[in-house]
């Protein structure tokens, strides 16, 4: 039987590194030759199973980091950046990006770093905040889910759980008697333009009451993570090392959120309520107490050692297409990433449904197939009754994914083929995308040359040269 080939240059580099070895030493151990190895790192022949087995068993570590981080992220991640206006006049084709991975990795990884610090850094020498992606990468570098928060939040709800069946009243209680905090719900006049304010003077939590009962509940947690997680999540952000206060800040309040999330949703009740309903949003959100939003949120944090939930990946949308939050979870979709995203991927319709869940299956260029669920709801919809304005009302999609074979697990899923079935192909934006013949396309893609026929006029209103 031939063994198993795989190209994983980078890993093994990194790996030889982190060990503090040359090249030598670490080839001796693996019984092969060090011009061998080097041909290994720099991808000129792959690693066999063998050899893998003897790292194993030489160095004992786990394998599969062998394939993670490859540099910039991947492919499609450093096409997603070479996309940008700064590089319109500069042509990469997918070969010569495959090329310049393999034989000079650690040079793309440089890229993407000083890439990412472009695009985060303020672009004035006035006040600017950056941009959340620095974030982002520290809340995906913990794959979303941060173990010591939720060990502590798990055994804070088991707490209220014995003092009340009724977890609103538990917290209400517990922020009286420990804190000597007071929840008062206010009208919209009082509180025009908030939701939640603490008042240290007055000694009270106030809450609008344009918040649902699930916004309510939230916002209880969510006061209750800053007066007792807060050592946690100081300790937390310290160690990400941001130099920006705002990015500190944006940092504390995920970490906020992701308590909160925990006491409402504490992870083996979650995680049980999920296998027994197949991941059944809508069950988990009686069942919870917990919104649309919540729900989707916290199905991406499932990553416990040993007691893992599915990979989810999740993405809030706005009615204009934009992204206000994107979590990758354990996916590591890149249907995630970039400003851009392919019409024939059905979440855009979900917009014109509120309530309503869509599902479909899509299959992506480099072959992969997913499983997407939206649905779009309104947030704060008493506020609209309020103030007697219908476009006070803010609606939102709500987007989860996972790779297809793992949706056969889905409730929602029942009935569909999805060894068999059928996926519509789609894109990660016009200027990323190389499937031929789209009418729905925008743009030729980026790495492209546009061709032009007076003779003729093809399906798709942008022709490009084909490889």
């Amino acid at each position: 039987m031939a063994e198993q080939k795989i190209f994983a240059g980078h890993g093994l580099r990194r790996l030889r590194r982190t060990l503090a070895l040359t090249q030598v030493a670490m080839a001796e151990s693996l019984d092969i030759s060090a011009s061998y190895l080097n041909l290994i790192e720099r991808n000129q022949r792959p690693l066999t199973a063998a050899i893998i087995m003897k790292l194993v068993s030489a160095y004992d570590f786990d394998p599969r980091s062998l394939t993670h981080d490859e540099p910039g992220g991947g492919e499609e991640a450093l096409r997603r950046r070479l996309s940008h206006s700064l590089f319109d006049d500069i042509s990469i084709d997918r070969s010569q990006m495959q090329e310049w991975m393999a034989a000079a990795p650690d040079t793309a990884q440089a890229f993407a770093v000083l890439y990412d610090a472009y695009v985060s850094a303020p672009k004035s020498t006035g006040d600017v905040q950056s941009k959340p992606e620095p974030v982002r990468t520290e809340i995906e570098r913990w794959n979303g889910y941060f173990a010591d928060l939720d060990i502590i939040a798990e055994s804070l709800a088991d707490e209220l759980r014995q003092s009340s069946n009724d977890l609103y009243n538990a917290i209400a209680e517990r922020l009286r008697i420990k804190h000597q905090i007071v929840v008062r719900i206010l009208p919209y006049d009082v509180m025009p333009n908030l939701l939640r304010r603490l008042d240290l003077h007055a000694r009270q939590l106030q809450i609008s009451e344009t918040l649902s009962s699930s916004g309510r509940l939230f916002a209880l947690a969510s006061q209750l993570a800053q007066l007792e997680a807060d050592q946690q999540i100081d300790n937390m952000v310290k160690g990400a090392g941001f130099d920006e206060r705002a990015s500190q800040r944006l940092f504390r309040r995920h970490l906020t959120s992701y308590f909160a999330a925990a006491v409402l949703m504490p992870y083996q009740r979650f995680l049980r309520a999920c296998e027994s309903s197949g991941y059944d949003v809508n069950v988990l959100q009686q069942r919870f107490g917990a919104s649309f939003e919540m729900v989707a949120h916290r199905l991406t944090t499932l990553q416990r050692i040993g007691s893992r939930g599915l990979p989810f990946f999740m993405m809030r949308i706005d009615r204009a297409g934009q992204v206000s939050k994107r979590y990758a979870g354990a996916s590591k979709s890149p249907l995630i990433e970039g400003d851009q995203r392919c019409p024939l991927w059905n979440i855009h319709d979900a917009i014109k449904m509120p309530g309503r869940i869509i599902t479909q299956m899509i299959a992506l260029e480099d072959g992969s197939q997913w499983f997407t669920i939206a649905s779009s709801h309104y947030k704060n919809d008493r506020l609209m009754t309020a103030s007697g304005r219908d476009d006070d009302r803010t609606e939102f999609t709500i987007v989860l994914g996972l790779k297809a074979e793992f949706a056969k697990k889905l409730s929602i899923a029942t009935g569909l083929d999805m060894d068999g079935g059928v996926y519509k192909p789609i894109g990660l934006g016009c200027k990323l995308c190389t499937i031929q013949d789209c009418a729905q396309r925008s743009e030729a893609p980026s790495d492209k040359l546009l061709v032009f026929n007076e003779r003729e006029r093809e399906i798709s209103p942008f022709s490009f040269v084909r490889d």
